[in-house]
């Protein structure tokens, strides 16, 4: 095998730890949208469309309001747009940064920050904490990409 072959591969542990890592987040982005589904099922309301708001299986009684905003599910939906704008950043930054080869505690502490800031906000969010306190961990989130970013720039422009 060569060298090019194996870096992605799971035996590079670079990669491995970004496979690990992006799998998280790509449970994050998906889970997130059956959060909102789950709110919206538990309160009855904050549905978006004409049609969501007539009688079905499972909206059998119909009341007036469905489609009126409802802070409970409208919170959810803002926690899965702030992934969209983050997550699939992260998906590709990530994945570019593993082809430049940095070291593997360079890319774990990267990864992870990313991670743990992520799942961070991710609470402070769904507890309704201060705009600061999202903001610092959004801050962590996205400066490890940038860093990750950074770090492939240079490597590519100095070889």
């Amino acid at each position: 095998m060569t060298i090019e072959s194996t870096v992605l591969s799971l035996d590079n542990p670079v990669f491995a730890a970004y496979v690990l890592a992006a799998s998280v987040m790509l449970l994050k982005l998906l889970l997130q949208p059956w959060m909102t589904v789950i709110r919206m099922m538990k309160v009855r309301a904050g549905f978006r469309s004409p049609e969501d708001a007539k009688q079905s299986p499972l909206n059998p009684a119909p009341v007036s309001g469905q489609l009126e905003p409802n802070e409970y599910v409208e919170r959810s939906r803002r926690m899965n747009l702030n992934d969209l704008e983050s997550i699939p950043a992260f998906l590709v930054a990530g994945l570019l940064f593993v082809l430049v080869g940095p070291p593997l505690l360079l890319a774990e502490v990267l990864f992870w920050t990313y991670v743990l800031a992520r799942a961070a906000h991710f609470v402070a969010y769904a507890t309704a904490q201060l705009h600061d306190v999202r903001a610092t961990f959004w801050t962590f989130s996205s400066l490890s990409i940038i860093a990750m970013v950074l770090y492939t720039l240079y490597q590519v422009l100095t070889r």
